[in-house]
């Protein structure tokens, strides 16, 4: 079968666009959704290709997990977004392979070919080898890990709210997350935040004191990245809300409601009935298929070591951005962050460099803007590193609020969150406390992609398709 060159529908609406190049985007997080709204209008063929049918805000998924926000308050329709633009289509499907000799895509189980083949897949968790971890303490990094890391700690509240025995009431209200990052300082807080008030106002059984949230990560400094004195500011505060900090101190191993740490006191096992994992990051799974595909090297991470345009060596018309690529084209030759910031910035410039490509004339190189990084400990607390300037408290939570209200994509979710952010505050009330994915209440429905299978209509019998309907 030939592969299909391009199918915005059975044919193209417009006879223009037969003419066009075809532009694949695979992924629509940051840099995709990004360059997708670049390249909305203008003389290209667009599809963008994704395995989900939205675009997710990843930076708020720790508040899906400790009940401030629901899923559709942080993720928004792709089809919505950039698919009523008349040169854009958005397809639903993974990419298992690509060919670049033949400039092809392939999935759901069709070939597909392209002009230019912008990849923007993201990453996922790593464990370091260690995935046997994963069910046991699940990372955060899709809609669903955050579900599971809230319906898991409710869970656990809701049996301790019944438990006669103090040693298991303490270990349901325990709580560890592994990695000090941003993902990890976050969550955290949020949980013990979440912890406290959810047990002095909702549970009347349970003792706030017995709450126990341990951050847990090898690291000297909790956010390592950010500068010695906001690092300080956030243990400070981490510690001053009822949080554990660990630092120094290694998982060694994990086990049903046990974590196994090597630390300055030697090995010790810490009881807790949620596990949380928020330290390692990879590069999506399509990086190591290019780079078997066309050679292309690729960092410890996984990330694919792109030339300055963004493109793998020997295949200008492949650009890999986001988090998928190791850009080491910058001033003092440090990789860019994986953070919404650069992606977004990657995704308008292999645009831009794909337009004026199309129009005889060369871009400008690439420059990235620092806008600083930030993050969010607790209610009106925040830390904030604006390109040298150090924020902390309330003035850091108003600029974390700004910023992440500008980088979400989508107008209405702008608004329902800066309501319910309004909201929790004054009244220190989640609305989105719900335990749902039980498996146990499915009633036999299995929960998940559901793909219908059409069944052959049964043969008429011959002679019912000659025979004459009776008179009446």
């Amino acid at each position: 079968m030939a592969p299909e060159r391009f199918f915005l529908e059975l044919e193209p609406p417009a006879c223009a666009l037969a003419d066009w190049p075809h532009v694949v985007i695979v992924g629509g997080g940051f840099a995709g959704l990004k360059a997708c709204h670049a390249l909305a209008g203008k003389p290209v063929r667009v599809t963008l290709i994704d395995k989900r049918n939205f675009n997710l805000f990843q930076p708020l998924l720790y508040q899906v997990a400790s009940g401030l926000v629901s899923e559709a308050d942080v993720a928004s329709p792709l089809r919505q977004m950039v698919g009523q633009a008349p040169n854009i289509q958005v397809l639903l499907g993974e990419v298992v392979d690509i060919d670049p000799e033949a400039k092809e895509v392939v999935f759901n189980d069709h070939r597909y070919g392209y002009d230019h083949l912008i990849l923007a897949s993201g990453s996922g968790s790593t464990y370091f080898g260690r995935e046997e971890w994963r069910p046991l303490a699940p990372p955060m990094k899709i809609l669903e890990h955050a579900d599971e890391i809230r319906r898991r700690l409710l869970m656990a509240l809701e049996e301790a709210e019944q438990t006669l025995d103090p040693e298991r009431r303490r270990f349901l209200q325990t709580v560890v997350v592994v990695g000090a990052g941003p993902a990890g300082c976050e969550l955290a807080g949020s949980l013990i935040e979440l912890m406290h008030r959810a047990i002095r106002r909702d549970f009347k059984q349970l003792n706030p004191d017995l709450c126990r949230v341990v951050l847990v990560d090898p690291v000297e400094r909790v956010l390592p990245t950010m500068h010695p004195k906001l690092s300080a500011a956030a243990a400070g505060y981490l510690q001053q809300a009822g949080v554990e900090v660990r630092l120094h101190t290694k998982v060694e191993a994990i086990a049903p409601g046990l974590v196994s740490l090597q630390g300055a006191d030697g090995l010790q096992q810490l009881e807790a009935a949620t596990i949380c994992w928020t330290a390692g990051v990879r590069a999506s799974r399509l990086g190591a298929l290019l780079a078997d595909r066309t050679g292309c090297p690729v960092d410890r991470g996984g990330r694919l070591l792109v030339e300055p345009d963004f493109s793998v060596p020997g295949h200008p018309e492949i650009h890999a951005i986001g988090d998928l690529c190791a850009y080491l084209h910058t001033t003092d030759g440090k990789p860019l962050p994986g953070m919404a910031g650069p992606a977004v910035q990657m995704g308008s410039w292999v645009a831009a460099h794909i337009l004026a490509g199309r129009e005889g004339r060369s871009l400008a190189p690439f420059r990235f803007t620092d806008l600083g990084s930030m993050a969010v400990i607790g209610p009106w607390y925040a830390v904030a590193d604006l390109r040298g300037l150090h924020i902390t408290g309330l003035a850091g939570w108003v600029f974390w609020a700004l910023a992440h209200l500008a980088f979400i994509p989508d107008t209405e979710n702008r608004v329902t969150l800066f309501t319910k952010w309004m909201w929790q505050i004054a009244t220190r009330q989640r609305t989105a406390l719900l335990i749902t994915g039980r498996p146990d209440q499915h009633l036999g429905v299995d929960v998940g992609l559901f793909r219908a299978e059409r069944h052959a209509a049964p043969e008429t019998p011959a002679e019912e398709q000659d025979s004459e309907p009776l008179a009446a």
